[in-house]
């Protein structure tokens, strides 16, 4: 079902559910800054959510994780399953929350953010928060059930003996709202000896971490979060990490990443862009683009250049994305190579990559 926002000019109405009444005040004066968006309740437990979803019909709800006399977790399975519409998970991410978090994800959750805290100025997080309820509102939301299963099959695809003429190539991927499905689909079905990857999902702190450790755990390839120095080879994914940018970099016929702090770019950090462009001037022909689900425009610049630079680049399609925002404008900017359904995006890339 299409649920959330229309495009008929009306504000997104949101509901926060959070146990919390200063995150919930909080929450209600950011988004109210922004005229696109409506609060038009907050409730304190799952309980009054669910009475509250009922008579005012939110477009979009925000939830918190832990809270009283029921989890927002066991909440978010339960309204995916009889009421689903789009749902943002807002919770304090740390290294245990990170794993409840794509949980969550797993269980219908379209993105999840950090509260406010150390990690995020209050304006930094409202900004990101409102735009990602605007994409959420125009996410397709379908009704959940327990034997719902990812659409992509988990069979490894079957790689030729060509691939030691691709030893030092990269593929670069970015993704936002939706990648985290989008990515777990993708790289599942990859082959241990596929290219070096290296990712930009946006996604906060910790998060990134838990992420590559579950993927880490479905995948044949070997999936970490991103640390400075870290060498790109064959058989590794490489996640750049939450409120990080990731640069590729070269030294002699050695690629490694750099991570570094630095200003939102694009409004993002990590942000694509900064990867891309980056993979651009460090690899050129050597490299492949791929730019999936998300909204807004980062990556469009930096794949653009990659195409200029040489590199073959693919952009998800309309239809199989959650939110086609970034592919759009990548496309729109003559950036892009091919465009694919993301059942096709894993065998094109690996293909590009056997190139000479």
């Amino acid at each position: 079902m299409l649920s959330g926002g229309s495009n008929t000019g009306k504000p997104v109405r949101v509901l926060i559910v959070d146990d919390s009444a200063l995150v919930r005040k909080i929450l209600s004066e950011e988004l109210a800054r922004d005229p696109e968006i409506e609060v038009v309740g907050t409730a304190t437990d799952p309980y009054v959510a669910r009475d509250k979803i009922v008579q005012l019909k939110p477009d979009v709800v925000t939830l918190d994780i832990e809270m009283p006399r029921m989890d927002g977790l066991t909440f978010l399975r339960k309204l995916m399953k009889h009421y689903p519409l789009p749902v943002i998970v807002v919770s304090s991410l740390t290294k245990k929350g990170g794993d409840l978090a794509l949980e969550a994800l797993e269980s219908g959750a379209v993105d999840v953010m950090c509260k406010p805290g150390a990690a995020y100025t209050v304006g930094d997080m409202s900004v990101e928060l409102i735009d990602k309820i605007k994409a959420a509102a125009r996410v397709r939301v379908a009704r959940r059930t327990q034997t719902d299963t990812p659409a992509i099959g988990q069979t490894p695809i079957v790689r030729s003996t060509a691939m030691s003429r691709t030893t030092y190539k990269v593929i670069a991927i970015g993704a936002s709202t939706g990648g985290t499905e989008a990515l777990t689909a993708l790289l599942r079905v990859l082959p241990a000896d596929a290219p070096g990857i290296v990712i930009v999902q946006h996604m906060p702190e910790h998060f990134t971490r838990s992420f590559a450790d579950r993927l880490n755990q479905l995948c044949a390839v070997e999936v970490k979060e991103a640390a400075n120095d870290d060498t790109v080879m064959p058989g590794r994914v490489l996640i750049a990490p939450g409120n990080y940018h990731m640069l590729l970099r070269r030294s002699g016929a050695r690629y490694y990443v750099e991570v570094k702090s630095g200003p939102l770019v694009s409004r993002h950090r990590p942000s694509v862009d900064v990867l891309f462009k980056s993979t651009a001037q460090t690899a050129g022909r050597n490299a492949v683009g791929v730019i999936l689900t998300g909204m807004g425009r980062d990556g469009a610049e930096g794949m653009k250049m990659m195409h200029d630079a040489g590199a073959k680049t693919i952009a998800q399609d309309e239809a199989s994305c959650v939110v086609f925002g970034m592919p759009k404008e990548a496309i729109a900017l003559g950036g892009v190579d091919f465009v694919l359904p993301l059942n096709q995006i894993a065998q094109k890339m690996l293909r590009l990559a056997e190139e000479e």
